[in-house]
């Protein structure tokens, strides 16, 4: 057993001993209680207390008053003799009131939560990561995997790898904090997202998605397109808009003219071949368990729009109405277009109907036009987003799927490990 025993004495002028005990080894039943029914003894108070394990080895910190009448020399000799017995390490530190009084001031500090995504998590991107939230001042005070464990070996296709690091510190200026994270993610090719830790972190209830390159890895009106032998003409609008070099509305009025005449038949078969993004399912069968309401919000079509909700189970759809007639489309769509700002706008809709303030809400999306409702959503998510957009959302995700989002509103693999969903 290895003891680190620092002699503890008396500080001036108190009354009191503040104690730090720090305990490590082999994991096991009973060592807390163990521990705390000693310090129980002597009517400790117990100020902080910390518990971490990794792969089966145990390290925990207890903050302890311990009172004057009481003293310190016969606790300690209590729980040496108790963790010898448990072959566990032990190492005892006094602590200042000073000191105590610091850390005590420093909970007054905002908080932030920095996540790590990849197919894998390696030290490099930890200790880049780390060190860019230093320069900004950062005390990380805690760190948490929430994803489940990788085994050894080449990685697994469509590997989930998440750490969280918790931290405190005064920003002045998020946007630049932001972007540190960003160009350091697009360097080593990871997602870092940054938010501050508030009361709506945990308590997001409504996700908004945009449908195409989203929820689905296409662009239905370059199918559409590609029926109509119109391919290539549309896809080169459509790209251009993406990135936000067209005007939504005039793009949108150029591609579906090139549809004029298409057969209604040919929406069937698109509708059943449409490719589900990596990880839509998982993401949208965990909200709906966790009492989660979802939307989409599309530039595209309804008539997808409602197939994808039948598929996936997703409460609201708003989309652009095709115009079918005598059983051939028209090029032309029906009612309010649905550009930026009208998702905006239903967003803000959603969010009054479900009695839900706009902090609540996550909205996702790739293209220009899903700008508008990521800015006022409480958590703007940009996935595999072009880089204009990637720059001016809040947050964006490239590496992982779409279930990569519950790493982001705190729900990790062993959340879900433990609820049959």
């Amino acid at each position: 057993m290895l003891v680190e025993c620092i002699t503890l004495k008396p500080i001036e002028n108190s009354m009191r001993e503040i104690l730090l005990i720090n305990i490590s080894g082999h994991d096991q039943p009973g060592i807390t209680s163990s521990v705390t029914a000693i310090l129980a003894e002597y009517n400790v108070n117990v100020l902080d207390i910390g518990q971490a394990v990794i792969h089966d080895t145990l390290s925990l910190g207890i903050l302890v008053e311990v009172p004057s009448e009481s003293g310190s020399s016969p606790i300690l000799k209590e729980i040496l003799f108790r963790t010898h017995e448990m072959g566990l390490r032990v190492k005892f530190e006094p602590i200042a009131e000073e000191s105590y009084q610091t850390w005590v001031e420093a909970q007054g500090k905002p908080r932030h939560i920095v996540s790590l995504l990849a197919r894998k998590i390696t030290a490099e991107h930890i200790s880049k990561l780390t060190a860019v939230s230093a320069n900004f001042g950062l005390n990380i005070d805690k760190i948490n995997r929430l994803s489940g464990r990788l085994p050894l070996g080449p990685v697994p296709a469509n590997s989930k790898a998440c750490v969280e690091f918790s931290a405190r510190g005064d920003i002045t200026d998020t946007a630049q904090v932001r972007t540190a994270f960003l160009e350091l993610a697009s360097a080593m090719d990871v997602d870092i997202a940054y938010q501050e830790d508030t009361i709506y972190r945990r308590n997001r209830r409504l996700v908004c998605f945009d449908m195409d390159s989203t929820l689905i890895e296409a662009e239905v009106i370059d199918e559409l397109a590609k029926a109509a032998g119109v391919g290539d003409q549309v896809s080169e609008i459509t790209e251009r808009a993406m990135a936000g070099e067209l005007d939504f509305n005039e793009s949108f009025a150029r591609r579906m003219a090139l549809l004029k005449g298409l057969d209604e038949s040919v929406l069937v078969s698109i509708a059943e071949r449409l490719p589900i993004t990596e990880g839509a399912d998982n993401l949208i069968s965990t909200l709906r368990h966790l009492g989660y309401k979802t939307a989409i919000l599309s530039g595209g079509f309804n008539y997808f729009g409602k197939f994808l909700q039948q598929k996936l189970g997703i409460d609201y759809v708003f989309a652009n109405d095709l115009e079918v007639v005598d059983g051939k489309v028209t090029g032309r769509v029906t009612g309010t277009v649905v550009n930026g700002e009208r998702k905006a706008e239903l967003l803000r809709e959603l969010a009054a109907r479900e009695n839900i303030s706009l902090e609540q809400v996550v909205a996702v999306g790739d293209g220009a036009n899903d700008l508008p409702m990521l800015s006022i959503a409480g958590l703007g998510i940009a996935f595999r987003a072009k880089p204009i957009v990637k720059r001016r959302a809040g947050h964006s995700i490239s590496t992982l799927g779409l279930d990569g989002i519950l790493y982001l509103i705190g729900v990790s693999d062993r959340d879900r490990s433990t609820r049959k969903f």
